[in-house]
């Protein structure tokens, strides 16, 4: 995990972390912070093993860790931060030594993180989807009654 531990001390992705944090500061919905990517990571990573996909837990932790970086491009500019995530951390995965093959996987899943057609998929893209929805914890939100995602999009139980 040594190109994760990259990943984390890289300075352009913790600006881009912290870009998120001030956005969000007074956002009284799910925010997207480090709490956040790590709990998609670990359940990303839960939900390979049991299913047997055998997906590299290097590539699960980078596209977890950077798949919400653009958020903040989202709120200055209205880019949807899939596609603003998938612009910025190229460089990061160039400089912590991801090949360009894997590259390609992770900005793949990255890209496709927001896209309910993929949640069945046995591939990175599929786990970063279902765990990116998993992780939010609905059922202990104080702002659940005002949030607006559809009803069976929330996690309404503890599924991981």
């Amino acid at each position: 995990m040594q190109r994760i531990d990259r990943i984390l001390k890289h300075p352009f992705y913790r600006e881009c972390m912290r870009a998120n944090e001030e956005a969000e500061a007074d956002r009284r919905f799910c925010r997207h912070n480090m709490g956040h990517c790590l709990d998609v990571a670990r359940i990303a990573r839960i939900m390979n093993l049991e299913e047997g996909f055998g997906v590299e837990p290097e590539l699960i932790y980078a596209a977890a860790l950077l798949h919400d970086i653009g958020r903040y491009v989202q709120y200055r500019e209205g880019t949807p931060h899939e596609k603003a995530s998938a612009v910025l951390a190229p460089r990061i995965l160039k400089e912590c030594g991801f090949e360009p093959g894997e590259e390609e996987t992770v900005l793949a899943a990255i890209l496709s993180h927001r896209d309910a057609s993929v949640a069945g998929e046995k591939s990175l893209r599929g786990l970063l989807y279902r765990a990116d929805k998993a992780s939010r914890a609905c059922f202990a939100c104080a702002a659940e009654q005002e949030c607006d995602w559809k009803k069976d999009k929330k996690n309404l139980r503890l599924l991981y």
